[in-house]
């Protein structure tokens, strides 16, 4: 058995690692930080107009060291939650949702879990939630894992 859980740093990424460490302490997980580069990110942001980025590549460089870094702190958390975890960390090819699926696919992974809602802000609103997708799009079991809820 592989567990493949998505993990963006969210409150409900969180959640999800805690959950499935609950349930299955001691299996092996894949703990996947999905990134998406600058230009893209940029592209995206300027809604649908295709637009030329000039950068050396030093802003994507930085940004999937600090996207490697997320997906180790990730796996240190799935690891103090009981699973035997290994962090994954890769740059999306099409939409984070689909990265997930590709990966989940790769590994053959008995399962994926993933939180309700992530980081993904204005942009999730406008393509639609990555959870969504994943459960839709998966072929495999999907573990959706609501947030904490916010104290009053």
């Amino acid at each position: 058995m592989t567990i493949l859980i998505a993990y963006d740093g969210s409150d409900d990424a969180k959640a999800a690692i805690a959950f499935a460490g609950g349930l299955f302490r001691g299996q092996p997980a894949v703990v996947l930080t999905v990134w998406e580069r600058l230009a893209m990110t940029s592209a995206r942001a300027s809604a649908g107009l295709m637009m030329t980025i000039d950068q050396s590549g030093m802003e994507d460089e930085a940004i999937g060291q600090a996207m490697s870094e997320l997906a180790q702190r990730g796996a240190d958390l799935a690891r103090e939650a009981g699973l035997d975890a290994v962090p994954r960390c890769d740059v999306d090819s099409v939409a984070v949702w689909s990265t997930i699926v590709d990966v989940a696919d790769e590994l053959d992974a008995t399962l994926i879990v993933t939180g309700t809602r992530g980081l993904g802000g204005v942009r999730s609103l406008l393509l639609g939630s990555t959870s969504d997708r994943v459960l839709h799009h998966a072929h495999r079991p999907v573990l959706v894992v609501p947030g904490p809820q916010p104290t009053t």
